[in-house]
């Protein structure tokens, strides 16, 4: 991953030093397992955790001959080791390192993530309650609808958010297996009682059928839960860059003293942070396809997955701490602007109430059909005039209006107060206070 959008702690999880000593621990404790199971003396693994080293351009330098990355390791080791090093590996196979590796890096990639994700609910219930009953539009179709507080829309945000930790949280435990099964996962030349040592010893559940390799379902169910995290990144993202679009103006990303937005136009105030998260939320998405594509090894095993995974496993992990991080960070500098929003409200001169007047007509007797055509015909005329014409004065001249309606009643649905009667249900629903 590039370091421009690379964290140190989770880069230094797939770090070379980082994984070869999960190696080297995964190779140790299996020793001391075969040990009390008397297959080696317990000397031996107590030499191997006392001499055992490695060096990673010597394993470099070994690998570019024997063409074998985990032989490779485990002849740099023996250099360090001695003549107990000969125990090591016994009865195991590649992908016993190779797997139950990954699925520790995985799992402390997991832990970071969810960090990330318990600082950026945080942050968005920080905002959500500051904006409770701050009165904005709400939109479908990208066209004004009804009255929504723009802490309602960062509700809507918290409780997506809340449930991709949900979802982070079993993908966590889906990947969290350990394999030392040996060549085809028979266990026949090494105790599953080993795997279950190691297992304990990582932090990891024993994996029931590895069949060399921990199945692939397992790594295409994580990976897609980092996608949909992704896609909700991406949403929030959006939505603050509508939110910035000069003909809204809402809400924008701080703009800190001495930033530049454009090297033609000194005006220019762009949403980078944001649509810089769309590009990266595209590339955690990305990863999860070749994820689903490495469940179909031939037989017990193949290697067509392990290109795949050396790169989407530090890329998407790394890609998507980054992008939560700085999603937090935006939403905690995140300049609003209600008076904007009341604006736009007010903006096609009461639109947005119109259902509110269609559903009193229906109530005093007319119609739902001839209620909405009343009420249509006086909206559209409002829309055409660009909000210059207000619709409660259209509505109060019209007498099929008027015949049901007093002027009164007809006010009484322009109160916007009335839209936001159930917010504190809503706030209660999401954040359980």
């Amino acid at each position: 991953m590039i370091p421009r959008y690379s964290r140190p702690d989770m880069v230094a999880i797939w770090e070379p030093e980082s994984k070869f000593q999960i190696w080297f621990e995964i190779e140790a404790h299996a020793t001391d397992a075969l040990a009390e199971l008397g297959v080696v003396p317990k000397d031996a693994a107590k030499a191997i955790w006392a001499k055992g080293k490695f060096d990673v351009a010597r394993i470099d330098e070994i690998e570019r001959e024997v063409k074998h990355d985990v032989i490779a390791f485990l002849t740099n080791v023996a250099e360090n080791v001695g003549e107990e090093a000969r125990f090591m590996h016994q009865g195991m196979t590649s992908s016993d390192v190779l797997d139950t590796c990954v699925a520790v890096q995985l799992t402390r990639a997991t832990d970071i993530l969810l960090d990330d994700i318990d600082k950026l609910l945080a942050a968005i219930k920080t905002r959500a309650y500051e904006h409770k009953l701050t009165p904005t539009i709400g939109r479908s179709h990208g066209i004004h609808g009804e009255p929504v507080t723009f802490g309602m829309k960062l509700a809507q945000a918290y409780a997506e958010f809340e449930r991709n930790r949900e979802r982070l949280v079993l993908a966590r435990k889906e990947i969290a297996t350990c394999a030392i099964s040996g060549a085809v996962g028979t266990f026949a030349n090494i105790d599953p009682k080993v795997e279950a040592h190691v297992a304990e010893k990582m932090g990891l559940e024993i994996e029931p059928v590895s069949t060399q390799v921990i199945p692939r379902d397992r790594h295409a169910q994580y990976f897609a839960t980092l996608a949909v995290i992704a896609s909700s990144v991406e949403r929030l993202a959006v939505e603050i860059r509508h939110l910035q679009r000069t003909e809204v103006l809402e809400a924008e990303e701080y703009f800190s003293p001495g930033q530049k937005g454009s090297s033609a136009m000194p005006h220019k105030r762009n949403p980078i942070l944001t649509e810089n998260l769309t590009g990266l939320a595209r590339m955690v998405r990305s990863y999860a396809l070749p994820a689903m594509e490495n469940v179909a090894l031939w037989h017990e095993r193949d290697i067509s997955h392990s290109s795949v995974e050396r790169m989407i496993g530090p890329d998407a992990t790394i890609t998507l701490d980054f992008a939560l991080a700085r999603l937090t960070g935006v939403v905690e500098k995140l300049l609003i602007y209600p008076e904007r929003m009341q604006k736009n409200l007010d903006r096609m001169g009461g639109l947005v109430h119109s259902q509110r007047v269609l559903l009193a007509l229906t109530q005093a007797g007319i119609s739902r059909e001839d209620s909405y055509r009343i009420v249509q015909r006086n909206a559209m005329k409002v829309w055409e005039s660009d909000g210059e014409i207000a619709l409660l004065d259209l509505l109060k001249a019209d007498s099929d209006v008027t015949a049901k309606l007093s002027h009164e009643e007809l006010e009484e649905s322009f109160n916007l107060d009335y839209h936001f009667k159930h917010i504190d249900t809503i706030f209660e629903r999401v954040f359980g206070e």
